[in-house]
């Protein structure tokens, strides 16, 4: 098992009210998806939660909560919760809530809505792109 399955079950039960919600199988964990964007998921027994810059700067602070170092460097926007603080589930269904409501703050994926994909902004020339 290569993250909580117990804690997936958890979360599910948090969102089972809302709508456009998905689950996809990311960072070798579970990923939850609302309305295509990334809400919260599991990494091994800890909550992953994106909550975006501005909440993350002050969500930090709080008991069992660090940033995400998946990558061995923070990404911003992103937290870990660890398993203490996920021991009740008014506790889980807070983190879990923070993470839709940003979700919630995107403008939903075009592919959700029934839209076309932006059409391309200059023709294909044939040549690689130049390295970043």
């Amino acid at each position: 098992m290569s993250y909580d399955e117990g804690l997936g079950e958890r979360i599910r039960g948090t969102m089972d009210h809302l709508h456009w919600v998905s689950e996809r199988k990311m960072f070798g964990g579970l990923a939850f998806m609302v309305r295509g964007h990334m809400a919260v998921g599991v990494v091994k027994d800890e909550l992953m939660v994106r909550v975006g810059p501005e909440a993350c700067a002050w969500l930090i602070d709080k008991p069992h909560a660090r940033a995400m170092d998946f990558t061995g460097r923070a990404m911003t926007g992103f937290l870990f919760v660890e398993p203490p603080g996920l021991e009740d589930d008014h506790d889980l269904a807070h983190w879990v809530g923070h993470g839709v409501e940003y979700a919630l703050s995107l403008p939903p994926k075009t592919a959700l809505v029934g839209a076309r994909p932006q059409e391309r902004t200059r023709p294909k020339t044939g040549k690689p792109r130049p390295k970043r």
